[in-house]
């Protein structure tokens, strides 16, 4: 299996990208990677891989690449060569069978669907995002793929969801519920009122309307909301997460008792750590595009590129785009 990716894209690019590479091709000898960006760079990383991984490993050359704070649908367009783009023409070729980006989402959401295309009956493509809790994983959808839905997207959103959780994350029959401002049926705005009247016909297991406080109760298994209200959301819980971290530093740097507490603390940590650890999932897949992409975080590291890289080597094996694209007709679309 050959898969793209953009070693251009992130934060620590393109040393942790290729790294991540590196770590992947380690573990799946089934693997090929082709590291698209510049070449120069991008060897000077990889050229201590053991030789059983090296000769996995491609690279296609490029001096382009977007930024974060570039526009994306104008950068896009100017830049014929930018690495994402090479990667997402890699897929519509066929010379990969994937492609994952920790680079500029609305550049990697307007190429899915430049280069590769919608599915049939899907309008507009989601962002999903597996969300660890306690004793399960929630898929929130979308979070910043398509900013303004209309009840048609929120719908499609739940109908891909409900697909994904199934055939991919192995969930036997997923709950399905949209974000609200309140359980009651007369909550919500017209769209998610409207999407609402549509899932209820749908043949998933919609349970209604769930709130923010529902979220991290595992209340569903597929939570859908607009791109921006879901990109909000995530960047919140992402804050959250580290203000308590640190609150809890500071407590223990301040004070003797904390610091001996939390020695026999450290086991509970570690396992607390290790269920809401984002870099364990890697990459959000695109769902509703004619192939497989992946957008991994802005920050990611090595282990979280290698993540990314099995979130897509599974969603090829497991015939996620043709899975979606079947399904829709039992969504009753």
């Amino acid at each position: 299996m050959i898969l793209a990716l953009d070693a251009m894209g992130g934060d620590h690019a393109p040393t942790e990208i290729c790294l991540g590479a590196i770590s992947a091709c380690s573990k799946y000898p089934d693997l090929e990677v082709v590291l698209v960006g510049d070449g120069s760079q991008i060897e000077r990383v990889i050229k201590d891989a053991e030789p059983f991984v090296s000769k996995r490993i491609h690279v296609v050359h490029t001096d382009e690449y977007i930024a974060m704070d570039e526009s994306p649908t104008v950068a896009f367009r100017k830049k014929k060569r930018a690495s994402i783009r090479l990667a997402m023409e890699m897929v519509k070729a066929g010379d990969a069978q994937g492609c994952i980006s920790a680079g500029n989402t609305g550049a990697i959401v307007a190429g899915g669907v430049l280069i590769l295309g919608r599915i049939p009956g899907i309008d507009r493509p989601g962002l999903g995002v597996p969300i660890p809790l306690p004793n399960k994983i929630t898929l929130l959808i979308d979070v910043g793929a398509t900013i303004r839905c209309k009840p048609i997207n929120l719908y499609q959103f739940a109908i891909m969801g409900e697909i994904y959780m199934r055939n991919t994350l192995g969930v036997k029959s997923p709950t399905v519920a949209l974000l609200s401002n309140g359980e009651e049926e007369i909550k919500g705005d017209e769209v998610v009122c409207e999407a609402r009247n549509m899932l209820a016909k749908a043949n998933v297991e919609f349970i209604g309307y769930v709130e923010g406080k529902d979220i991290p109760l595992g209340v569903a298994d597929v939570v859908v909301c607009d791109g921006f209200t879901g990109n909000v959301l995530l960047k919140f819980v992402e804050g959250v997460g580290e203000a308590l971290y640190r609150l809890l530093r500071e407590e223990m740097d301040q004070r003797i008792l904390p610091k001996v507490g939390f020695l026999f603390l450290i086991p509970m940590l570690k396992e607390l750590w290790n269920r809401f650890d984002y870099e364990k999932y890697g990459g959000t897949p695109l769902l509703g595009v004619e192939g497989v992409v992946i957008k991994a975080h802005g920050r990611s590291k090595a282990r979280a590129i290698d993540s990314a890289l099995k979130v897509a080597r599974d969603f090829v094996m497991n015939r996620g785009v043709e899975l979606i694209r079947n399904g829709l007709d039992r969504g009753g679309m």
